[in-house]
């Protein structure tokens, strides 16, 4: 099976990115966006999803995190798509339910190539490691539209903001690694295609 494997780069006025990602890797994760905390949850994702991810982002950080999450998510998103190509024998679909201590949330994808996003995010405090809560939902957000996928995420509990984004990604990095897994020899829709 040849390797499926996405390239993107983007320079804007607030951020400029290179980003690679591997569909089929090991987990191994190099992530640089200028925020620790967003460098420890991109990890997350790309450990639990098995996927090879190289970030390096220079972002107006002086600003807050909005551009550099933002981005970083139509990067992620577009370099998925790119890695999916046809999606010709995925799964398509892909589900996980992580705790992580006191915290679980819930994640469900479908690669349909129609983006949306449902995102409840109620026991979020109001900031996490500094920064709002609502950067979350832009990066979740933009990594589901670049992606053309579905994402429902619902933060069922818990009262850390680290934890419960902590489960989160976990748990997208394994609804994801679920969808992408080749099964078949066709596309998984009963229409024929995948839009």
């Amino acid at each position: 099976m040849q390797t499926r494997h996405g390239h993107i780069e983007r320079n804007t006025r607030e951020t400029q990115i290179a980003l690679r990602l591997v569909l089929d890797g090991t987990g191994t994760a190099s992530v640089s966006t200028g925020w620790g905390f967003a460098d420890h949850m991109l990890t997350l994702l790309s450990f639990w999803a098995g996927f090879d991810l190289e970030i390096t982002c220079t972002g107006d950080l002086e600003v807050d995190a909005h551009h550099t999450l933002e981005d970083v998510g139509i990067c992620l998103g577009q370099a998925f798509l790119q890695a999916l190509g046809d999606r010709a024998g995925i799964r398509r679909v892909g589900h996980a339910k992580v705790p992580m201590d006191e915290a679980i949330a819930d994640v469900a994808v479908d690669l349909s190539g129609r983006p949306w996003l449902v995102y409840e995010d109620t026991p979020l405090p109001p900031a996490i490691a500094g920064e709002e809560k609502d950067v979350w939902r832009e990066f979740f957000k933009s990594f589901a539209f670049a992606g053309k996928f579905n994402l429902h995420l619902h933060f069922c509990y818990g009262q850390n903001g680290h934890h419960l984004l902590e489960s989160a990604c976990k748990g997208l990095g394994l609804a994801l690694k679920e969808a992408v897994r080749i099964e078949r020899s066709g596309v998984s829709s009963t229409k024929g295609s995948l839009d």
